[in-house]
């Protein structure tokens, strides 16, 4: 596939257009794609910096079919080196990768064919690239470039640095004449000169293609102790049966909610480092290769992984860093479609953390650095403003008007003069001698009876019951938000005890207004409109498509996404294309997989032409019914057919619907209590769950509720 290499611009754009429109089935480049692409073909060095789901391998990749020789691409990752391997075969490109992974004779194999030209790419770990042996197998082979993927990891105050990426200067010593690109997603201003030194990149030109992601909404909430069941309500609700990743601190925490989610009809598999490798392997495959699965994981998962269909990302504590969120949440929607970045934060965070940061050995100036970043983590959370301008602020990405698409811009946040209650609470440290944590705080100034503040004769001090205008969930925000705006420092020996700094005293002095932001309920009225593939479209072909990518996909054990995309089986639901050419001609089919896959595709589609959905029950849900009338419940069916809990009560729905089942075959209610559900549906906001859900108290199962809306439509 290789081409000659071309002296002059217009010829390398002639060449690299024409590799991207035949071998990956895109019809023009995106953004800098074009002229980083280019200059790298040209024999430039580059630094690309651009956000995930952009398109940076491309930027690699399209120059190495174009030059002359093998691209060594150095990723850090073994799952993320054999994911792009099989992705780049099923577009009929020759690759390979060097790792642990391989055996003595398939290494040798690869070799060979580095040495005798036979590769177009070839990945290999920072580590492997070292050793001598490799860097001599090298000298003697024709190379065309060299791909620094993930170079933010040579960062050493970054949060993936990688000692062996520093290592890597030695490509500039060893193969002067030989382009070298560096890839990342994250870095801000003193990672990227971090990456420039410690990569001798002084001569590279430096592409910024931004760091906004517009397709990502983002929403943080206060956790006032409801945050499981916020999320459960937030998956449920507008991200039901679709990927996901939950991020927890603890391991402890990740195993915990893995198994809470899963009882509640989900697939959800916890990841974290205190899991065997088998395991955490085995689990990876399933997230990369199964549809609609939720990994509960410490930030030990995610680098690297290519799903682009991860539809969100969650937090239930609060990230070390800017750069850290920037990077989980940048996980979910990299197919550039719709997808949300959702977390729930609160006290107990700030103090763990702050701990953990106080406790560790670093050198003092590390300390501060990671004190600073999780001071701007805080201020993220606590910013009334619009959070995405803030979010590219931060990596010196100017955005000069409000996005429209975070939480503080769709329900702007309410403020408040929180002067007057701070300092109460600044002087409640002070009385007490700087030596409680926040919870007793509290107490005393709500004027609780108990027998430690009698002890302490706390009860005898003039912020004793000073402070009932604000309830105690009230009052531990406000703590939070001060220890956020570092009026408050939060004790490093670990005991969780706060105490005052030097910025609380025009404060507390009554020289400084504090301005807040108010606790308010979330606005009902404010529901996401969730895109849905098969909408504009028809629905029928759209899950037709799927299913035929489903049999492919697991005839060859790789993930569905490599034989196409979400994006691009809607575009085939969308435009219904009937012959090879017309096929050809959508966004993501290239020329091997049209020959590998357009026959099938197409006869899919002429199956299903301008189909209707049919208002009797397809065969999948008429298998449920028929098993529930054979008397077994809903969770023995779920198990039976290896489907979640949620996906066979909305196929007794169906049946509920036509008239098939009664209410009372599939769910247990009293005359009484199905009419106080029918009667809220009928009285809220289009009949959604989520409302009605809240409008009851919660005390009904969000299944049970869809059964009872299915009565609607049935009449009954």
């Amino acid at each position: 596939m290789n081409t000659a290499n071309h002296a002059d611009t217009n010829a390398s754009q002639s060449s690299a257009l024409h590799v991207l429109q035949s071998v990956y089935g895109y019809e023009s480049f995106r953004n800098q794609q074009a002229d980083i692409v280019d200059h790298v073909i040209l024999g430039g060095d580059a630094l690309v910096l651009m956000p995930t789901g952009g398109g940076k391998s491309l930027c690699f990749q399209v120059p190495a079919l174009v030059r002359e020789g093998t691209a060594i691409v150095i990723s850090p990752l073994i799952a993320l080196m054999q994911d792009q391997v099989m992705a780049l075969r099923q577009n009929g490109i020759k690759a390979a990768f060097l790792n642990s992974s391989l055996n003595g004779m398939e290494v040798n194999e690869v070799e060979n064919q580095l040495m005798n030209g036979e590769l177009e790419l070839l990945y290999i770990a920072p580590e492997r690239l070292m050793m001598p042996r490799m860097l001599q197998l090298l000298d003697n082979a024709p190379l065309s470039l060299f791909a620094i993927d993930e170079a933010h990891c040579v960062s050493q105050w970054g949060h993936d640095f990688r000692p062996e990426y520093i290592k890597l200067t030695v490509l500039h010593e060893r193969f002067p004449d030989t382009p070298r690109v560096a890839l990342t997603a994250t870095a801000d201003g003193p990672t990227q000169r971090e990456i420039i030194e410690r990569l001798s990149l002084h001569n590279a030109r430096v592409f910024n293609d931004g760091f906004d992601r517009p397709n990502i909404r983002y929403r943080i909430t206060e956790n006032q102790g409801t945050a499981r069941e916020n999320l459960l309500r937030f998956i449920l609700n507008e991200h039901e049966g679709e990927a996901g990743i939950v991020y927890c601190l603890s391991r402890k925490k990740v195993d915990e909610i893995a198994l809470w989610l899963s009882g509640k009809g989900m697939t959800a598999l916890p990841y974290h480092a205190g899991m065997s490798n088998e395991q955490r392997q085995q689990h990876q495959e399933r997230f990369l290769r199964e549809d609609g699965v939720i990994i509960v994981a410490t930030i030990a998962f995610g680098m690297g992984i290519d799903k682009p269909d991860v539809r969100f990302v969650a937090h239930l504590n609060l990230p070390k860093s800017i750069e850290a969120y920037y990077q989980e949440t940048g996980r979910a929607g990299r197919d550039g479609q719709p997808a949300d970045a959702w977390m729930a934060y609160g006290l107990q965070d700030v103090i763990t953390l702050r701990q953990m940061q106080g406790n560790s050995g670093a050198e003092e100036s590390r300390k501060r650095l990671e004190q600073h970043k999780l001071d701007a983590m805080l201020g993220l959370c606590e910013l009334t403003t619009c959070r995405r301008q803030a979010l590219l602020r931060y990596f010196d990405d100017d955005y000069d008007h409000a996005c429209g698409n975070c939480d503080n811009c769709l329900t702007p946040p309410e403020t408040w003069d929180a002067t007057v209650a701070a300092q109460k609470a600044l002087s409640c440290v002070y009385r007490t001698g700087q030596r409680f944590g926040v919870s007793y705080l509290v107490d005393v100034l709500l004027g609780k009876e108990n027998e430690r503040i009698s002890q302490f004769g706390h009860d005898k001090i003039s912020t004793y019951g000073i402070g009932n205008e604000l309830n105690n969930t009230e009052w531990r925000t406000l703590y939070r938000q001060i220890i956020a705006r570092g009026l408050l420092r939060v004790d490093v020996e670990g005991h969780g005890s706060v105490q005052l700094t030097d910025t609380a005293r025009p404060i507390l002095k009554g020289e400084s207004q504090l301005t807040l932001r108010k606790m308010v309920k979330a606005n009902k009225s404010e529901r996401r409109k969730a895109k849905t593939y098969g909408g504009t479209g028809n629905a029928l072909l759209w899950e037709a498509l799927r299913d035929h990518r489903k049999v492919l996909a697991t005839e060859q054990e790789i993930p569905a996404y490599m034989i196409f995309h979400d994006a691009t089986l809607a575009e085939m639901a969308e435009r219904q294309p009937q012959t090879l050419e017309q096929l050809s001609r959508v966004s993501g089919v290239g020329e091997s997989k049209l020959a590998k896959y357009g026959e099938g595709f197409l006869e899919v589609i002429l199956a299903n032409l301008n189909a209707q959905p049919a208002e009797d029950i397809n065969d999948t849900a008429a298998t449920s019914i028929a098993l529930l009338k054979q008397g077994k419940t809903p969770d023995m069916i779920a198990s039976e057919r290896n489907l979640a809990l949620t996906t066979i009560y909305g196929h007794l729905c169906q049946g509920i619907a036509t008239g098939e089942l009664n209410i009372s075959d599939v769910v247990n209610l009293s005359d009484t209590e199905l009419k106080e559900i029918q009667f809220a549906f009928e009285h809220s906001e289009d009949g959604k769950i989520k409302p009605v859900y809240e409008l009851l108290d919660g005390e009904y199962d969000y299944n049970v509720l869809k059964c009872v809306k299915a009565t609607l439509h049935s009449g009954g």
